[in-house]
């Protein structure tokens, strides 16, 4: 493959009031190809936003209109699948895709309808393409993908014409390779694809790693009003069903009995309002009105997100999808503070194991919080007692290590055959292995 010019991104919507994990993969990989000198648009519907061209830190954001293809949909359903589902199809987009010039490779982050209009112009304009998998698509509970069909169900679908038109279904299968975020999506869809193994690829996402370093929690803590005394608990992350807040927040109602101190943060636009109603509902319930904050949505520029993280004592990640945030923060934000050893230490705790039984047993020895948490919650008022000496040595010596193997710009799967070192460099990854 030639040297790599121009990278075109596909995605179902790209604004700053729906942000989610998703949208930040994309621009800060959008984002690392435009400072290289290697031109990187993004092209998706006009969700949420007016049709045009929009510049982003020097990206270009094209939207175009769009149709989701069944027939009787009512607004309320078009409402839910603009904010999650859905298979929209927009003939604009391939218009302006199939013209665009210099077109190096295309990196479709959505499969269905979308997603074969990324395969169809590839292989008629004879370049590669290569697809992300964001959602969890092959290891989403099944229950949760019934959900997400309730919008349609029962509506007779136009749209499957144009779907095997583009071969929409064909869209991962026919990849020049296959990025997953997870190391259980990547089992998944090879065991889905036995026969194109070898193209499916495990590639955590990438950090702003001095973005985060470089932040002063004063700001976030001054805006929301926290005193001195509170200890944040904080989880960013989209509020959905998929996302489990409600188990993490039945698991803090039990620590907080025990820790007067410490408030739980929720920032995340909500892609599910039903769900976000359910989660204010349970707050009320469990009587935690003034011990949970629900922010709905920081724009990604906002520098009171940064910040947020740096105020935060705990940071939960969601399951299963967020492992590379939870990996890059025991990484990497434990050494990015200069602190004290009895100070030291970011836990993380997936919901899935922050349980009663776990947080009853961090009560009793004072040092643990959950599995993989480092030690931080006190026995007593004041401190936590230090953590060992091998574990002071790792939290100092972790922001070197996060920010060698989980920037952005050094993000790439250790097994790549050589013959995707063009792709993966017009993805912007170039990882050091």
């Amino acid at each position: 493959m030639g040297a790599i010019v121009k990278v075109a991104h596909v995605m179902r919507r790209f604004v700053p009031g729906k942000w989610g994990g998703t949208e930040s993969v994309v621009f800060n990989s959008a984002l690392e190809l435009q400072q290289r000198g290697i031109a990187s648009p993004i092209f998706c519907t006009d969700m949420f936003a007016q049709p045009g061209e929009e510049r982003v830190e020097g990206v270009s954001v094209r939207r175009f209109p769009y149709v989701f293809p069944w027939l009787f949909l009512g607004d309320d359903a078009r409402a839910k699948l603009q904010l999650k589902g859905g298979s929209p199809l927009s003939f604009g987009l391939l218009r302006a895709l199939w013209r665009e010039p210099e077109l190096s490779l295309i990196h479709t982050h959505v499969q269905h309808r979308l997603g074969g209009i990324a395969r169809t112009v590839a292989r008629h304009r004879g370049i590669p393409y290569v697809a992300s998998i964001h959602g969890g698509w092959f290891t989403m509970p099944a229950e949760q993908q019934e959900r997400m069909q309730d919008p349609f169900r029962g509506k007779p679908e136009w749209g499957k014409l144009f779907g095997w038109l583009l071969g929409a279904r064909r869209t991962l299968e026919d990849a020049a390779a296959i990025i997953c975020v997870g190391r259980d999506e990547q089992a998944a869809v090879r065991q889905r694809f036995p026969h194109r193994a070898e193209r499916v690829h495990y590639l955590p996402n990438g950090v702003r790693v001095a973005l985060f370093r470089d932040a002063s929690p004063e700001p976030f803590r001054q805006r929301f009003n926290f005193q001195p005394t509170d200890r944040l608990v904080l989880c960013v992350s989209r509020l959905d069903y998929q996302k489990n807040q409600l188990l993490l927040l039945r698991a803090f109602a039990e620590f907080a009995k025990l820790h007067p101190c410490h408030r739980l943060v929720l920032i995340g636009a909500a892609t599910v309002e039903a769900y976000h109603q359910e989660i204010q509902a349970e707050v009320a319930r469990l009587e935690l009105d003034g011990r949970v904050t629900i922010i709905p949505g920081l724009p990604p520029d906002d520098p009171l997100l940064p910040s947020a993280y740096r105020a935060a004592e705990i940071l939960s990640c969601p399951p299963p999808m967020n492992r590379s945030a939870s990996s890059f923060w025991r990484r990497g934000r434990r050494g990015c503070r200069s602190s004290p050893p009895g100070l030291a230490g970011f836990p993380v705790s997936p919901p899935t194991t922050l349980t009663s039984a776990c947080l009853k047993t961090a009560t009793s020895n004072g040092s643990r919080l959950s599995w993989r948490c480092w030690p931080t919650i006190p026995s007593g008022a004041n401190a936590s007692p230090p953590p060992p000496a091998g574990r002071w040595r790792r939290s100092t010596t972790g922001a070197a290590s996060a920010t060698v193997s989980w920037k952005f710009t050094k993000m790439r799967p250790p097994a790549s055959p050589p013959v995707l070192d063009g792709w993966w460099a017009g993805l912007g990854f170039v990882r050091l292995v």
